[in-house]
């Protein structure tokens, strides 16, 4: 049986016009797969993939894993039939706040059988960015993902060594706006070296480190070296759940941890977002 936490750690990316490979997403250990009807799919061949994707939603077992990439130039053809095919949620590319809006108004449309349908929305662009104020405060948002290729190459960014410092401070950006919002912690960018696992796991630890909660992945490699990273040991688990529980004896005033500490909200906080990323049944 699959362990899932809250919320997802891994977001497997899945092109929709490959229905052959839903299934195997599906036995799979990703926490959540995304159906891409965006940049993995020609746009010729989009409205065949939305028909793929829509005919496969409503038969499959865990519902709350199943997400749909949308491009926005097409929102009004895609989003309709993708919730009410029963997506758990959507990632709009290249979102804007233009996007959000039209989104939400697709989804008041729809009515109670889009209620529950999250939006994620992918930081693309230069344009985007600067506007990270005004977007975590939209009310259809949950959290935002980084495109980080598409994001780079608008802002003439090459990524190297002596460019990452600027790069984690774009990273880092993402991340206070959503804290500040009180959104979920944002989805970190996905890597196109699939290949290199060890690499692969020495960024998703940074990301983790500089406050992502998720990451997306393009191959079911990397899945697990995401929940590797991503899953709270044994001992940071009990250490978290010692920490709230003595916080609560004390009856949320000062209290102390088993060497002496003082535990105040900023250490319970970290430690409920640590139990929050166990895994359950």
């Amino acid at each position: 049986m699959r362990h899932v936490p809250a919320f997802p750690r891994s977001f497997l990316y899945v092109p929709g016009d490959r229905p052959d490979l839903f299934a195997k997403a599906q036995a799979g250990d990703a926490d959540a797969v995304i159906l891409d009807l965006e940049d993995a799919v020609p746009v010729a061949g989009r409205a065949a993939a939305r028909a793929e994707v829509t005919a496969w939603l409503p038969t499959v077992e865990e519902p709350d894993r199943w997400w749909v990439r949308l491009d926005p130039t097409s929102l009004a053809e895609d989003l309709r039939p993708v919730a009410e095919s029963g997506a758990a949620g959507v990632v709009l590319a290249k979102v804007s706040l233009a996007a959000l809006d039209q989104a939400d108004a697709i989804l008041r449309g729809i009515g109670a059988a889009a209620s529950g349908t999250s939006v994620v929305g992918l930081v693309e662009s230069a344009a985007t960015y600067a506007a990270l104020a005004q977007l975590v405060r939209h009310p259809r948002l949950l959290t935002l993902g980084i495109g980080e290729v598409d994001l780079l190459a608008d802002l003439g960014i090459v990524a190297s060594e002596r460019t990452a410092e600027a790069i984690d401070a774009l990273r880092t950006q993402v991340v206070v706006q959503c804290a500040a919002a009180g959104l979920r912690a944002p989805i970190a960018p996905t890597s196109t070296r699939f290949r290199e696992l060890d690499e692969f796991a020495d960024t998703t630890r940074l990301l983790h480190e500089l406050g992502f909660g998720s990451r997306t992945a393009i191959h079911p490699g990397q899945v697990a070296v995401i929940h590797r990273v991503l899953t709270p040991t044994a001992e940071e688990l009990a250490s978290a759940a010692e920490v709230v529980a003595r916080f609560e004896e004390a009856g949320q005033g000062v209290a102390v941890d088993g060497e002496g500490r003082l535990i105040d909200a900023a250490v319970v906080r970290q430690a409920r977002r640590t139990l929050s990323r166990q895994p359950s049944h």
